[in-house]
């Protein structure tokens, strides 16, 4: 639990007669060798002691430490329960005297970036499918479901050519809405199997909906309740269980697709097996608060693990920068420093890689993709420059030398304005060509592009693009830097097969090199060699205000 002191300035008299605040449950251990859990709201749980945990039942406004002490019996004392009234109340477990706001209950900021929205209460339906759930938790079952994983798996593998065709080019609209609908469908299974494990081993999963994890929507079930079970193991398989039921769907589809000819449906269950094994692979990962995370911390019994490890991995580097001396929050524990680092830098590289990999696709997009890319990078920056921000603070704190803080921030100004000018990138500009009737070569871009990025005579590589791969299959030049207004069908800048949604674009004709397989798709323009400020600038700022 939390251990941090009441605010100076409070109510003397609430913490003189301390009472527990509204919100606040104490949960007696659901089995021998349990623990206590205290509840806060709908979503926050503490594991306590059971001496604290009877002292916070006797918090009822009408006792003085003194009282509870003798309420309470040995081993408390007057010392020992003001001690622990102070704690409680810097947890913000007691009545604080102060009216309290009703806060929608549907809606919920997780930080640093995730928003959920509760659609539904799950518990009770899912209460009703314990029989259900109890009949399918067995050892047959787990080996039928290990079967149809691996053999999706080996399905992937026979059908590796045409899975490498379906994600190189562009596939029918209506096989990317089959492929959405289905991963929908695939999370929504998921979710509800952490809410069946929890049920099936006693809890209660409070809530159930959708949320924006990362600027990314996603659905949540909510397993808190969780930390009430007595048995690490059973908190493992509750985290587990969506990532079990995902890969049995992602095999299922692998092994459709086994029996199909070359459809548009094989071309669907295949994207949609590949993207649910990867999506799989990726909540496994320790380092976000994602499944795999979930499972861990509660195989190793730590809670909080994540937030105590990066902490520890900040002190760490705040001590070699500037000094200080800093408090282990898992003492004993060499693993949590690294552990710790790599925590804080993953969210990091998760957007900064998404930049890298989805920045050609955004640009085509027009102003909706310049603002998309601009904001994944001030998110990027903020992120840095609050955890520098951050890492200072605590250094003065811990009595880190003001010297060393100036002379390492200088360093770091430095090495950044050089690497700014000093390192230089080659800028591409992302479109995409079209093939007119009269067999005219067009390069098409939005309308927001940057007209003087293109040049007459500027190399053009004329690529089929699909959902993770694309292919150059032409080449051309620029033939003249003016350009002309005209439409163009969404397949010239998204790997979509389709003449529909057409949209006003820029074109400029090309002399064509090597003619391009497609009648559509996308191009990449070569715009020379920028320093590293002024490539961010146009690649990234500048589009959002034209």
């Amino acid at each position: 639990m939390p251990t941090k002191t009441a605010p100076a300035g409070g109510d003397t008299a609430l913490i003189d007669r301390p009472r527990t605040a509204p919100d606040v449950a104490v949960h007696e251990p659901v089995e021998d060798g349990a623990p206590w859990v205290v509840q806060r709201g709908h979503h926050q749980h503490f594991r306590v002691a059971p001496d604290l945990a009877r002292l916070i039942r006797t918090l009822d406004g009408t006792r003085d430490h003194a009282e509870l002490a003798q309420v309470l019996g040995p081993p408390w004392t007057s010392g020992h329960v003001d001690t622990a009234v102070r704690k409680l109340a810097g947890s913000k477990l007691l009545d604080d005297g102060r009216p309290r706001r009703r806060r929608a209950s549907w809606v919920r900021f997780v930080p640093p970036l995730t928003v959920q929205f509760t659609v539904v209460r799950p518990d009770r339906v899912l209460a009703r499918l314990v029989p259900v759930i109890s009949a399918l938790a067995n050892r047959a079952m787990a080996v039928l479901a290990a079967a149809v994983a691996v053999g999706g798996i080996l399905a992937l593998a026979l059908l590796a050519p045409a899975l490498t065709d379906a994600l190189g080019r562009p596939l029918p609209l209506a096989a990317y809405l089959g492929v959405v609908a289905g991963v929908l469908a695939t999370t929504v299974v998921h979710e509800i199997g952490h809410g069946a494990v929890l049920t099936y081993y006693g809890g209660r999963p409070s809530r159930m909906g959708v949320m924006l994890f990362y600027l990314s929507p996603a659905f949540f079930c909510d397993v808190s309740d969780g930390w009430r079970l007595p048995h690490p193991q059973q908190r493992v398989k509750v985290a587990l269980a969506g990532i079990t039921t995902q890969t049995v769907i992602a095999g299922s589809a692998a092994l459709t697709a086994l029996f199909l000819g070359p459809t548009t449906l094989r071309d669907a269950l295949l994207v949609l097996a590949l993207t649910t094994y990867v999506s799989g692979l990726v909540n496994l990962l320790p380092l976000v608060k994602l499944d795999g995370y979930i499972a861990l911390m509660s195989h190793l019994d730590i809670p909080h693990l994540r937030d105590r490890a990066m902490t520890d991995g900040r002190r760490y580097l705040t001590r070699v920068l500037f000094g200080g001396r800093y408090e282990r929050e898992l003492p004993g524990r060499s693993w949590a420093v690294p552990y710790g680092l790599a925590c804080a830098a993953f969210p990091l590289y998760i957007v900064a890689g998404a930049l890298a990999l989805w920045s050609d696709v955004l640009q085509r997009m027009g102003p909706v993709g310049a603002w998309m890319l601009f904001l994944g990078l001030g998110y990027l920056v903020y992120r840095l420059g609050a955890g520098y921000v951050r890492a200072c603070r605590e250094a003065r704190a811990a009595g880190g030398r003001a010297w060393r803080m100036a002379a390492v921030t200088a360093v770091v100004a430095g090495a950044v304005t050089a690497a700014a000018l000093l390192v230089h990138l080659p800028l591409t500009v992302s479109g995409g060509y079209v093939t007119r009737a009269d067999g005219r070569v067009e390069l098409v871009l939005p309308t927001s592009a940057d007209r003087t990025l293109i040049r007459e005579g500027a190399t053009v590589e004329l690529l089929r693009s699909g959902l993770m791969t694309k292919k150059q299959t032409g080449s051309a030049t620029v033939a003249t830097a003016a350009p002309a207004e005209s439409t163009a069908s969404i397949s010239a800048f998204l790997p979509v097969r389709t003449d529909a949604l057409p949209s006003p674009v820029l074109a400029y004709r090309l002399h064509v090199g090597h003619a391009p397989e497609d009648r559509t798709g996308t191009a990449r323009i070569d715009a020379g060699s920028r320093p590293l400020w002024d490539w961010a600038l146009t690649k990234y700022i500048a589009p959002v205000w034209r």
